[in-house]
């Protein structure tokens, strides 16, 4: 049975307090009117008072002896009616009757047939999208609360959730059972036998996390991927069934050890089984995706920091080649006489006793590199060791193009075809507009009248090209999650174009693309026309002779003296205390472990399971662990209870959830008030210390070390909001829009701080979209460019700063595409991060990546014009972070806990209120 406390499902709570009953639970002058109308006698005008009270806030009839006496009493108080009316019915036709004049007082429908069907209707629908069984009650819920049904007893809905989850899922398994053939079911139940001498079945095998990208991790996990594949393909055994049920079953099989797994039926072992393994499958490929670009992009650096070192070798170096050269003239002078042949074998041994042809060619083409920025041809050298991989890796991947642009798939192939050839040059057959100037100089060279291609370089510019594009999404793999094409992922516009109106309203957008761009243009042209009016008293700002803006540095305030008080209040009232009290403290409070339970959805069927989830959470939470958490507990709980809980009972989401409570429970006390605005929230990375044997983690020079990047979204409030790992070398910003989307508590921040990596032109587009207010410190912004409204429009004092015009027909063009993304973001049909890390790589074919470039232009100006100018922005900033004033503040409310009311009867409840405003 499903957790009641898990749902939106209401009930009455164990105690009231008096500002509740008097503000939800007083009668009005018309609630008054009614009762009296509908019954004389005391008793049944306080049964149906109470009906009144109570069925809008529960949205059933409880029983009159549930109802806590505090309630009764207040409502008979109001009532004016004597102590000894107490609530109950004579007879059970006028309980019903009573039933009925509220239903249709509050026009509500009584549940019956049909809301049973709504029911239903519902719960098929969710059960395709949804995988908890709370979650599913709580979809029928809003939907009954939406038609105006009145609600069931809880049981009831628990019972045909049940039901409906079991159905379905017996379907499915049984539906892809048949689907098997005996082979691929006997083939599928031998991952479970143990293999010897490891006494590890083949099945956890499948659960591996991916390694650093080593060139050897790579060849490991393209036999991994090619293993996997041999298992089956699955997705003709999986057809039709929603991804959301697939997802979860995988994750309930990758939950589980092989012998918990053989304990199930065989139609679910195997259907799981199914499901992870086509999980795994799409991982894997996406791993191996990841691994190619990683490992491309360390050949790029590497043959970058060569070029330095031949720049400081180059004298040496020189001086050898001259040697070389000086000596191949020579012998060609003195064997002037000589046939042609008899000279090239001369020069021939010269070139061996000088290191080798390969070798003087490799120490010419540094040479040639370090007089230019040109690092492309050291790339070889770095390249070579992977050459075998990479062929192997991309003939396994389905790459294809997702423009009508085909020039570098074509060329991908050509060069697969030369994959075994050794010569230094191929046929000049290929169309290379996709590489760079300097790629086509080295790549295409005359040789003997005619151009042929260079095969070393030739290969070095497309491994490098296909990475690139894969980055930017030009190119997709077929049957990946992470680098699968991002516009088939788009809601239709179809679909789009009714919710057009509601989105636009909702986060203040016009509703057509010529308002939306004539809104645009006009606020660039105001606020340039108001920086550039209010210019000459700006003491903030200075523009060099060279046209570059100069801030000021601001003066610090000096600190208040109220911290020290401050400080010394808070060491008086807040005691030391542990960390694991904390957590039991707030689930006491909040019950937040009501979350974490079994994967499959059923109730928990463990000993004290709140006691374990505490525990449990602590133990990773606090980083220290299983075994060291068991250690210390004195053995009141295993370390395999605790691995048992954290891997069975508590998932990502869950987690999330319980996150949501704790920071909605927070979010309700006074005293955070004083410290900031719940509308603005600061975002930033941490690098945390990680395993080297880790994709994620990688070394990054900045932090000296190997690790990933915690980062965190934390409200001014002082609370974090969001939180999630990144490797090292990603962008920080384009996670922005996940971590706000990905933040379900009741603090909604709308303006965003943030540094440097928390901005990009796409970035501020897309914010601007979601109605967020991008406030970024950005290094090096005066190098950033500013953009005029029209190319006419000349400024008094600030003209040297615009370098460019903004395209307003490329933003008017594509308005639509420009909504798609942001309604195909707002249902969850695109994750942001994917198509920021996309469209933060400048693409000449991506058409949609010019509109949010474009955009993002628009919207940065306004945000550079206003920062350098003396508007109300920063006044605005000043006053909100009035830290003199927010000290005072909790002085005086500390002063007030701890003076007025610590004296009253209950003192430990008082303590126990201040502990948590202060925490």
């Amino acid at each position: 049975m499903t957790a009641l406390e898990r749902t939106i499902y209401r009930r009455m709570k164990r105690s009231y307090s008096t500002k509740e009953l008097i503000e939800a639970y007083t009668p009005t002058e018309e609630e008054r009117r009614f009762v009296s109308a509908m019954t004389r006698t005391a008793q049944n005008q306080l049964n149906l008072m109470l009906w009144i009270k109570l069925f809008p806030c529960l949205g059933y009839f409880p029983a009159l002896s549930d109802i806590p006496a505090p309630l009764v009493d207040h409502v008979r108080q109001a009532l004016n009616l004597p102590a000894e009316v107490v609530p109950g019915y004579d007879h059970d036709r006028t309980l019903y009757r009573h039933h009925q004049v509220v239903r249709e007082y509050y026009q509500i429908l009584p549940y019956g047939k049909e809301a049973r069907r709504v029911i239903l209707r519902t719960l098929l629908r969710a059960v395709r999208t949804m995988d908890n069984p709370a979650d599913m009650i709580n979809a029928a819920l809003e939907e009954l609360i939406k038609q105006r049904y009145e609600m069931p007893a809880f049981s009831t809905l628990d019972r045909l959730t049940g039901r409906i989850r079991t159905l379905v899922y017996g379907r499915i398994c049984r539906l892809v059972q048949r689907r098997m053939t005996s082979d691929i079911q006997h083939g599928l139940e031998a991952l479970f036998e143990v293999q010897l001498p490891s006494h590890r079945s083949v099945f956890s095998q499948i659960k591996l996390v991916p390694p650093s990208p080593t060139l050897s991790h790579l060849k490991v996990w393209q036999d991994r991927l090619a293993w996997l594949m041999e298992l089956g393909v699955m997705e003709p055994l999986l057809k039709d069934i929603p991804p959301a049920i697939i997802k979860h079953f995988a994750a309930e099989a990758r939950a589980l050890d092989a012998s918990e797994l053989q304990e199930y039926a065989p139609a679910k072992r195997l259907t799981l089984l199914a499901c992870l393994i086509r999980q795994t499958q799409m991982s894997t490929q996406d791993d191996l995706i990841d691994m190619f670009v990683k490992r491309m992009s360390t050949i790029q650096v590497r043959a970058k920091e060569a070029l330095q070192l031949a720049r400081d070798a180059q004298a040496a170096t020189t001086a050898q080649l001259v040697e070389t050269l000086t000596h191949v003239v020579e012998t060609a002078v003195e064997d002037k006489e000589q046939d042609d042949a008899t000279v090239g074998r001369h020069l021939r041994e010269i070139l061996e006793k000088r290191g080798g042809q390969e070798q003087l060619l490799e120490q010419c083409q540094q040479v040639a590199a370090s007089l230019t920025d040109e690092y492309q041809p050291l790339m070889w050298s770095f390249y070579k060791s992977h050459r075998r991989a990479l062929f192997q890796l991309v003939r396994s991947l389905p790459i294809r193009s997702t423009t009508q642009d085909q020039v570098l798939i074509t060329s991908l192939n050509f060069m697969l075809t030369q994959e075994n050839r050794r010569s230094l040059f191929v046929p000049d057959t290929l169309d290379l507009s996709f590489a760079s100037e300097v790629w086509q100089r080295l790549i295409r060279v005359k040789r003997k009248k005619r151009t042929k291609l260079v095969r070393r370089c030739m290969e070095v510019c497309i491994f490098a090209a296909v990475a690139d594009e894969l980055k930017s999404g030009d190119l997709a793999v077929e049957g990946s999650e992470r680098f699968a094409d991002y516009r088939a992922q788009l809601l239709p516009w179809a679909m789009c174009e009714p919710q057009i109106a509601e989105y636009c309203q909702e986060v203040g957008l016009p509703s057509d693309a010529h308002t939306f761009v004539a809104q645009l243009r006009e606020r660039l042209t105001e606020v340039a026309a108001q920086v550039d009016a209010a210019f000459p008293g700006n003491k903030s700002l200075e523009i060099t002779a060279k046209g570059e803006p100069v801030l000021k540095r601001l003066k610090a305030k000096a600190v208040p003296a109220s911290r020290v008080a401050l400080q010394e209040a808070l060491r008086h009232h807040m005691p030391d205390r542990s960390v694991l009290d904390v957590l039991w403290d707030t689930n006491e409070e909040i019950h937040w472990t009501r979350h974490f339970g079994p994967i499959s959805g059923s109730d928990p069927k463990l000993a004290h399971p709140d006691e374990r989830y505490v525990i449990t959470s602590f133990a990773y939470g606090t980083n220290m662990g299983a075994a060291q958490m068991a250690k210390h507990m004195r053995r009141i709980v295993s370390e395999h209870e605790i691995t048992f809980v954290n891997r069975r009972h508590i998932t990502l989401d869950k987690l999330e959830a319980a996150k949501a409570d704790l920071i909605n429970r927070y979010a309700q006390y006074d005293l955070p008030k004083c410290w900031g605005d719940e509308n603005v929230a600061a975002a930033d990375g941490t690098q945390v210390d990680l395993s080297e044997n880790n994709l994620v983690s990688s070394y990054h020079i900045r932090y000296g070390s190997y690790g990933g990047i915690a980062y965190h979204v934390v409200s001014s409030l002082y609370i974090a909001l969001y939180s999630h790992f990144l490797n090292c070398g990603m962008w920080e910003g384009n996670f922005l829009i996940d971590a706000l989307i990905g933040n379900t508590s009741a603090i909604q921040p709308k303006v965003i701080h943030s540094d440097t990596q928390g901005q990009s032109t796409a970035l501020f587009a897309l914010s601007y979209l979601f109605g967020i207010e991008l406030m970024p410190r950005i290094r090096h912004w005066k190098d950033l460019k500013f953009y005029r409204p029209k190319k006419e429009t000349v400024y008094k004092h600030i003209d040297i700063l615009f370098k460019d015009t903004i395209d307003w027909v490329l933003l008017e063009t594509h308005w639509t595409d420009l909504m798609q993304v942001a309604l195909s973001v707002r249902v969850g049909k695109l994750q942001p991060s994917i198509l920021l890390r996309k469209l933060g790589h400048e693409s000449r074919k991506n058409r949609l990546y010019q509109a949010f470039r474009e955009l993002g232009r628009v919207v940065r100006t306004i945000f550079l014009l206003r920062y350098i100018s003396d508007i109300p922005l920063r006044e605005q900033i000043t006053k909100t972070t009035n830290i003199a004033e927010r000290y005072n503040q909790l002085c005086e409310w500390i002063r007030f806990a701890s003076g007025g009311l610590m004296a009253e009867n209950d003192p430990e409840e008082m303590q126990k209120r201040v502990r948590y405003n202060v925490m």
